[in-house]
């Protein structure tokens, strides 16, 4: 266990320590590159392909909930152990797993997604744009998994084909949304879009805001390279959407914004 924010109170933490002894070493962290191209990319590559192959009959023969609980989200523990990040949970018991959520979160990095997949407690779909579904490999795992691709270029079929897809879900499956859209590349919050908001209202599904911090320096928005670091996923309490009504919209969507926003501190130490 580790010491969180005051206040906060750190219920998991995934606590790779050869993280910390990386970078606390100059010449470990000197030959780091190796260690990336010898063996974390391999492993990464490996584990993705094998993955997906055994996620799609497990999802279309048995479940796609099994197939996302024992091998999506040990794939994100292997790529945080093999990087290696150390990651600290804060606030999962704001986590009903019986429940349904639209799970907002801000995005930093690439690596948001095995951090809040494989850290945040929840069966998560994914809202992913169009272009994802072109992948090999991963595309088959993630359509037989239930991830929502969507064209961002036409919001109304997008948020249609969100809403038919949610209808779908079963109780205790979260939807997750980056709400700001794209990377940010400061660090700082963009601004954020209405879709995930608009289907909150449009289904009356609580909101479960999450903050992640510290990937941004794992993997830098622009880059492909991977550091080992430290990385906080925050969990905040759920915001009921029940008799909203699109009036509501925008309140809804600042107040989730400010909700997120106020866990972005810096991380202190290594």
């Amino acid at each position: 266990m580790g010491t969180g924010a005051p206040g906060r109170v750190p219920l998991f933490v995934y606590d790779t320590s050869m993280s910390e002894s990386v970078r606390s070493f100059s010449p470990m962290m000197a030959l780091y590159p190796l260690w990336q191209w010898l063996v974390f990319v391999p492993v990464a590559v490996l584990a993705t392909l094998v993955g997906a192959s055994l996620a799609v009959p497990t999802a279309l023969l048995v479940s796609p909930r099994l197939a996302n609980i024992y091998i999506a989200v040990p794939w994100c523990h292997v790529l945080a152990f093999f990087a290696p990040v150390r990651v600290d949970v804060e606030g999962l018991e704001h986590v009903d797993r019986d429940q349904s959520y639209v799970v907002v979160a801000n995005h930093q990095s690439q690596f948001d997604i095995p951090v809040i997949y494989g850290f945040c407690g929840l069966d998560l779909r994914w809202v992913m744009k169009a272009e994802l579904g072109k992948v090999p490999f991963i595309a088959q795992g993630c359509q037989a998994i239930g991830h929502i691709f969507v064209d961002r270029s036409d919001p109304d079929q997008a948020r249609s084909a969100i809403n038919r897809a949610v209808g779908r879900l079963k109780q205790g499956t979260g939807i997750l949304f980056f709400a700001e859209g794209t990377r940010s590349r400061s660090g700082q919050l963009l601004a954020f879009k209405k879709g995930a908001f608009r289907v909150a209202i449009d289904q009356q599904m609580p909101i479960l805001p999450m903050t992640v911090v510290g990937t941004r320096d794992v993997m830098p928005a622009d880059s492909i390279r991977i550091r080992p670091g430290r990385t906080r996923l925050v969990i905040h309490p759920p915001i009921e959407t029940e008799g909203m009504g699109i009036e509501d919209l925008r309140a809804l969507r600042d107040r989730v914004r400010t909700t997120i926003g106020s866990a972005l501190e810096p991380l202190d130490g290594p």
